[in-house]
């Protein structure tokens, strides 16, 4: 079943409309385009074929475990925002492939790999899939949401008071060169959004008052600056007093969904319009590299200039991601919004001319034309632009009260829907010994993945 969705794909494809003709005023066209795009995407992807542990949900080298959740991830938008479950078999296969021994996407075999920023992105699919009541089919693998407060707890305790006044690391495990002495926007942002998320999707206020806490840190050490830009990061070993002045497109999106999820948890509080007004302007930064090129995203750190790697391939995607999800959470955003990404999601759509086929997707969206740099970043990037020009005609993310364990098949057809997942477990509560609060009954899962991890390391 898992390999038929892609052969099922492959039999449409002669009738996928060809990016480089979007037309973002017809719907019918942004689902076609979108779905050329998506098909693309999962050409690069053949772990549901092998079928192995080391293949299920990875994309092949130089691909990072990080940027396969965040794939996943972008496939469930499509699947979303266009209604084509064509893949949902695949995108659950590759989930629930990664939950860990402890449910909480701490998984032994990425160890090597994974610290708070990649775990946080995984985070990110999950809390999507919660949010739609995509269905959750294996009956030995709890709820999403509950998976998604599984990832929380064994983030919080990580937060650090030793140095830089808190924080998060960026890497989990001190075998990891370097990033233990190094805090970085992109894990606290990603902490700060998941936090705001499991507020609004749990309606428990402590989830609430960390993402309060987590914002409040970043403005103070200098990662959001008075006129809301996010900078990268800092250095504990001097005490986090120099930020890193360089910034990226996706830690921007991902503080900028935290803030707007927050203005809507909270009915509109003038403090929380505020930040997400301040952010979505500041992220004008990340439009317009050339006078010819108005209101089309580039990579400012590093795209004109060539030098961006595998990673920061795929930021624009989350930007756009991010961006369109903010309308949702704050409908006041959306001409801003629009102004910026429908105008980029046709310069994308350019973009993607390149191969046999005139739709493989190029990285530089303000040349107009393909520019002979393929990838799975570059995939995802131009799928988020298009395929979220549909946002208004999709349902928002649901809430507390409205989530769901759906139980059944892939396709969307449930076979059983039991009560909302229990939003009470796990109970966050204050620890005044390390200032981590946020212990619940899965805090006894947290520490099995641990455990596992460090007999895993030690083996």
């Amino acid at each position: 079943m898992l390999v038929k969705s892609i052969h099922t794909a492959a039999t449409l494809a002669s009738s996928f409309a060809a990016p480089k003709n979007l037309d973002i005023n017809d719907a019918a066209s942004i689902r076609s385009v979108a779905s050329t795009l998506a098909y693309g995407t999962m050409s690069l992807y053949s772990g549901n074929v092998t079928n192995t542990e080391e293949t299920i949900a990875i994309f092949p080298a130089p691909v990072y475990w990080w940027e396969a959740g965040a794939a996943w991830g972008s496939m469930l938008d499509y699947a979303h925002y266009t209604g084509d479950s064509s893949y949902n078999d695949v995108i659950t296969q590759a989930l629930l492939s990664q939950v860990g021994p402890a449910f909480d996407f701490m998984v032994p075999r990425h160890f090597g790999d994974e610290g708070n920023d990649d775990q946080v992105f995984w985070s990110f699919g999950i809390l999507a899939a919660a949010e739609r009541n995509f269905p959750q089919p294996n009956v030995n693998i709890p709820p999403w949401l509950d998976m998604a407060a599984n990832i929380w707890n064994s983030m919080v305790v990580r937060w650090n008071t030793t140095s830089c006044g808190g924080g998060l690391a960026w890497q989990i495990f001190a075998s990891n060169p370097n990033g233990m002495s190094y805090k970085n926007s992109v894990s606290n942002g990603g902490f700060f959004q998941l936090s705001a998320r499991l507020a609004r999707d749990t309606g428990n206020n402590t989830y609430y008052e960390w993402a309060q806490k987590v914002w409040d840190w970043s403005v103070e050490v200098g990662f959001i600056d008075p006129n809301f830009n996010v900078y990268d990061g800092a250095d504990s070993t001097n005490d986090c007093t120099k930020v890193n002045p360089l910034s990226f497109s996706y830690s921007q999106g991902i503080y900028l969904y935290g803030a707007a999820v927050l203005y809507n948890h909270t009915d509109g509080n003038k403090t929380w319009r505020d930040r997400t007004n301040g952010l979505l302007k500041a992220a004008n930064s990340y439009f317009s590299p050339y006078e010819n090129a108005t209101n089309i995203m580039f990579e400012h750190a590093c795209e004109t200039v060539g030098t961006c790697n595998t990673d920061m391939l795929s930021f624009k995607a989350y930007l756009s991601r991010f961006m369109w999800a903010t309308t949702q959470m704050m409908p006041s955003t959306l001409t801003d919004v629009q102004t910026l990404l429908n105008v980029s999601a046709v310069a994308a759509g350019k973009a993607c001319s390149g191969g046999v086929n005139g739709t493989v997707c190029g990285q530089k969206w303000y040349t107009g034309r393909y520019d002979n740099n393929p990838g799975l970043g570059q995939q995802l990037g131009a799928l988020e632009v298009v395929h979220g020009l549909l946002v208004q005609e999709a349902t928002p993310p649901l809430k507390a009260g409205g989530i769901k364990h759906v139980t059944g098949d892939t396709a969307g057809n449930p076979v059983q829907t039991t009560t909302p997942s229990p939003t009470a477990s796990p109970t966050p509560t204050r620890r005044s010994t390390n200032d981590a609060g946020g212990l619940g009954p899965a805090w006894f899962l947290t520490i099995a993945g641990l455990l596992a991890g460090l007999f895993w390391k030690w083996a």
